[in-house]
């Protein structure tokens, strides 16, 4: 059913996910251009989703994208919280392992933060 928005009953959340969607693509060629190798993308678990998932150099590299309009809630990079990272790392856990590629592979976890401004890479923003 669509209502007079044109987004339909759910339209909020159908509009976040476009927006979300659109962020990813703009981050995942923005990689692109620095070197990165785009493998994966939107990887889904029970754990959780992983947005990016790319090589650079010898690293496994996954990859949060966060986006704000503006900064009235804060800067992109501060919604990936403590729980939220233990959710990616769960799911980055998973991805290895479903991909059988040996827990000793170097990786790293990196978010972007999309602002109006542009975009912020903030390479090794947390840890296993």
């Amino acid at each position: 059913m669509v209502n007079n928005n044109g987004f339909g009953s759910n339209g909020l959340t159908w509009n976040r996910r476009r927006v979300g969607s659109e962020q990813e693509t703009k981050v995942q060629e923005y990689l692109q251009t620095k070197g990165y190798e785009i493998v994966a993308r939107n990887f889904y678990t029970k754990h959780g989703e992983i947005d990016l998932i790319a090589k650079k150099d010898s690293y496994l590299v996954f990859v949060e994208v966060k986006y704000r309009a503006d900064n009235r809630f804060g800067a992109p990079e501060e919604a990936v919280d403590y729980r939220k990272q233990k959710k990616i790392i769960a799911a980055a856990q998973y991805y290895m392992y479903k991909n059988r590629i040996p827990f000793d592979t170097p990786c790293r976890f990196d978010v972007a933060g999309v602002t109006g401004e542009g975009i912020r890479i903030t390479e090794n923003a947390f840890w296993m």
